[in-house]
């Protein structure tokens, strides 16, 4: 019997024809479906100059203004988007069964925060700078605190809970507490700057569910990625949302180095910008005629870009070019280094921090692209910036050091 234009019915390939379309489209998600079910646009590119260049629309659920973010490379790892709270008002209570962390924008206010059946709320106060995160199924309500709004921008894990749970109603109005990630003490929000060393990787951490000015804040000395480079991963109400924010002095730019997709660079402080090419262009794409694969973002404050815009590894590098320091935030949701394939207890190499040649992508000075240096003091020179990139890290040393800074 002919089944013309029947796609119901499947037939098998003729001869030795291979079954299937051979192409084809990729499928919404759960979570691509939901945001379309909000009526809120999503943004996808490699990045933007500054978030608030979005155009903000009416969003119900949220009670305020906003616009969903995903950045390419991020589907399916986590979620993003920027929200603006009414002025003078508040974006309606919710509670959801995924993390969220919120860093603002612009404005001040206050954000309440309690557990279903309990009267008792923490209320901490937050200002441009501030970055905070709710507590796995709290409710919790953001207050504007003047007569002219506030944008925040947010990073959650809703794209891997809706995904596999694939049920709207269990997200959003599921009654479990966790009360593992939530204290009723009175410091339970109070802004900590003791530093701790993390237990994967041994670098700096900071314990605590309130940052009141990550724009200034003190952040330690690393060198992983460029000479003076600072650097700090906070961690707060025991999320597995993994972020850090790290700092390039003034005059001077990091090394490139490749990983997968996830992370996403938000600008909080000086100007710059970020080249990434996939990892088989090689060490140095202009030179070997692969300049029409590198792709490149200029941003500022309220700019993010992501680092990996294709599944494979890519090259990233970031450049600051004005006369304040290029402090960046990097955001990766649930995939933080030590959840790299692998098994429990199995030995990791921590190889964006180690040069190529030395078992990491981290490609020194030396060995980079000659146009790249080039480039980056010539828009030095146009902003009026003195470059601080000593020459001598750009000459080949006698004998290749492991683990070196430059």
């Amino acid at each position: 019997m002919p089944h013309e234009k029947d796609l119901a019915h499947w037939h098998e390939p003729a001869g030795h024809k291979k079954a299937g379309f051979g192409e084809f489209k990729k499928q919404p998600t759960p979570y691509d479906l939901f945001m379309e079910s909000e009526g809120v646009p999503v943004f996808r590119d490699i990045g933007i100059k500054d978030v608030r260049n979005l155009p903000m629309v009416d969003w119900k659920r949220k009670g305020g203004r906003g616009h969903y973010i995903q950045l390419l490379g991020t589907e399916t790892k986590w979620g993003c988007y920027v929200v603006e709270v009414p002025a003078g008002g508040a974006l309606n209570a919710e509670k959801h069964l995924f993390e969220e962390i919120y860093w603002v924008v612009e404005g001040r206010g206050t954000t309440e925060v309690w557990l279903e059946g309990e009267g008792r709320k923490h209320v901490f106060e937050w200002q441009a700078g501030s970055m905070f995160s709710i507590p796995m199924n709290a409710w919790f309500r953001i207050v504007d605190g003047s007569n002219s709004g506030a944008i925040l921008l947010a990073g959650n894990t809703a794209p891997n809970v809706m995904n596999q749970i694939n049920n709207v109603e269990a997200v959003f109005n599921n009654p479990f507490v966790f009360r593992d990630r939530f204290s009723a003490d009175e410091d339970f929000y109070k802004p900590r700057d003791e530093i701790e060393t993390d237990p994967v990787r041994g670098l700096a951490r900071r314990r605590t569910n309130l940052i009141t000015d990550a724009v200034n804040c003190d952040l330690p000395l690393d060198n992983r990625r460029s000479p003076g480079y600072r650097r700090v991963e906070p961690f707060m109400t025991e999320n597995c949302f993994y972020f850090w924010i790290g700092q390039h002095e003034q005059g001077r730019y990091s090394k490139a180095h490749a990983h997968t997709s996830a992370a996403v660079l938000i600008c909080l402080k000086g100007e710059g910008y970020t080249y990434t090419w996939p990892e088989e262009c090689g060490e140095n794409p202009w030179a070997d005629g692969h300049a029409d694969k590198v792709r490149r973002l200029d941003y500022g404050y309220g700019g993010m870009v992501t680092a990996a815009p294709g599944g494979a590894r890519w090259y990233h590098q970031h450049f600051s070019t004005s006369k304040d320091p290029f402090r960046l935030t990097a955001w990766f949701g649930p995939h933080n280094p030590g959840r790299d394939p692998g098994a429990p207890g199995s030995k990791h190499n921590d190889y964006t921090a180690q040069d190529v040649g030395s078992g990491g992508t981290a490609i020194p000075y030396w060995m980079e692209d000659p146009y790249i240096r080039q480039e980056y003091e010539a828009r030095l020179a146009k902003n009026g910036v003195q470059s601080r990139m000593d020459s001598s890290w750009y000459v080949k040393p006698a004998k290749n050091v492991a683990d070196s800074v430059v």
